[in-house]
């Protein structure tokens, strides 16, 4: 049995040295910024007219859940291969090196291109959505100009070296944790338990509109959680990674958690869900009920503050998968390239910032769907398979993250992912089977001119 450390000597090959500036509070806080942008500020509404009522918490619930188990699924293959592009090394590697971890691992780098711009994209269309409350005016045509203006605005403002990131990231995560602790205290002391618990008759009821309800909802409050594995994707650029890496996973989510499910509940207890459900901008109306027109202005600033950072954590993450599959010689060799001086992925950042500038033409309803749904098929259910596999072809390095009581997280995560697929629009399944039909027709034309697996069973990386 190899160790998971010599595993990553041999996949390293590269001469390239990316710097290891981001600390754990650095890392922490981008992923903090990552799950907490306009989506929990946006999104409420949309998991009220998913359940029909405040029994929409149980998605809020049952996400959080979903999401602590997948979170260990991360910290363990994170603390096992710490390299940058996380899941492109954790499939690679688990599902066979010189078999059927290249198709796997290229399916993922694949998906990435349309997930990474869909993610960047979702996250600056709703910047654009919720700076409507201070300039209703816009029209629709404007608020897609500013979504596509932030993604070119943060991809010239990560054209620098990680320490400066680092840094940015915990001031930017001060300012967004300060604003949700305002919305829950303000909830607090405004909280009306019949307006909270006002259920409609047969909430519970376990009917087939209460089970798609709910995977609705839940898809909404996963993608609101999602962005805790941020920290996976630049796993080259943080310090001490086999200690970092799952303690930023796991400290994000549950503090993400316990700010979601207190916002909710407090914005529940005070706006009536029947008229939360048709709001445009749900915690805007909310404090300006409690505060007048300036608490609505001032919440909503503190909000696009938030949805800046987001949308800055995530290129900031995604902008290094391209970087280190080229870097193994498995993408476009220009993706491999380094900035000369300030040692990141020049390339790989200006292509990802320019693809999410054209994403934001899409609306921010089918970005969530198809984002959660085509990375959920490709990626998050077949890293719960990794974990396993991995367990049981290498032995774990010195200091490594172990997940606790393996392995039910990972058969949990496995379970709830599946739920959200098969709940899901045929249109959006559609769309992931379709991708993963094109991704490995591309990777057979490949693997056939290079003569390399499935066609060349002795081929090395």
């Amino acid at each position: 049995m190899t160790t998971v450390g010599s595993m990553q000597n041999q996949t390293t090959g590269s001469g390239q040295q990316l710097d290891r500036g981001m600390s754990l509070a650095g890392a922490v806080s981008t992923n903090i910024l990552n799950m907490v942008g306009v989506g929990p500020f946006l999104t409420i509404p949309l998991a009220l007219a998913a359940m029909g009522g405040p029994q929409a918490m149980l998605g809020w619930i049952l996400g959080a859940v979903l999401c602590l188990c997948d979170g260990m699924v991360w910290a363990e293959l994170g603390s096992a291969l710490p390299r940058s592009g996380g899941p492109y090394h954790y499939l690679l590697q688990a599902f066979g090196p010189k078999g059927w971890g290249r198709l796997i691992s290229f399916l993922f780098l694949w998906q990435s291109l349309l997930i990474g711009p869909l993610s960047i994209a979702s996250g600056a269309v709703g910047f654009g959505e919720y700076a409507s409350f201070l300039a209703p005016h816009l029209r629709h045509g404007h608020l897609v100009l500013i979504a596509m203006a932030l993604c070119l605005l943060n991809t010239a403002l990560l054209y620098r070296n990680i320490r400066s990131i680092s840094i940015v990231s915990i001031v930017i995560m001060t300012a967004v944790v300060g604003t949700c602790a305002w919305i829950i205290i303000s909830g607090a002391t405004h909280f009306n338990t019949a307006i909270a618990f006002s259920f409609p008759a047969h909430a519970f009821h376990p009917s087939r509109a209460f089970w798609f309800g709910l995977g609705s909802a839940t898809l909404i409050a996963v993608y609101d959680y999602g962005g805790y594995n941020n920290v996976c994707l630049i796993g080259e650029e943080v310090q001490e990674p086999r200690k970092t890496i799952p303690r930023a996973v796991i400290f994000s989510i549950v503090l993400v958690a316990i700010l979601y499910l207190a916002m909710n509940l407090s914005i529940l207890g005070t706006v009536p869900w029947q008229q939360g459900q048709y709001s445009k901008a749900i915690v805007a109306d909310y404090m300006e009920m409690l505060y007048g027109h300036w608490g609505g202005v001032l919440v909503s600033g503190f909000v696009l503050i938030a949805g800046w950072g987001s949308v800055f954590a995530i290129l900031l993450g995604f902008s290094r998968v391209p970087y280190t599959a080229a870097v193994d010689g498995h993408f476009f060799k220009p993706f491999a390239r380094l900035h000369p001086t300030e040692r990141f992925p020049s390339t790989s950042l200006l292509v990802m910032g320019g693809l999410s500038a054209v994403a934001c033409l899409f609306s921010l309803a089918d970005l969530i769907s198809v984002l959660i749904v085509v990375q959920t098929m490709f990626q998050f259910a077949a890293q719960c398979v990794a974990v396993i596999l991995l367990r049981r072809k290498t032995a774990a390095s010195a200091g490594a993250f172990r997940m606790p009581f393996y392995p039910l997280p990972a058969l949990v995560a496995l379970a709830g992912w599946s739920y959200i697929v098969i709940s899901s629009k045929p249109s959006h399944i559609a769309i992931g089977f379709g991708m993963a039909l094109i991704g490995t027709t591309i990777y057979l034309l490949q693997a056939k001119k290079k003569l390399e697996w499935p066609f060349h069973q002795h081929d090395e990386l």
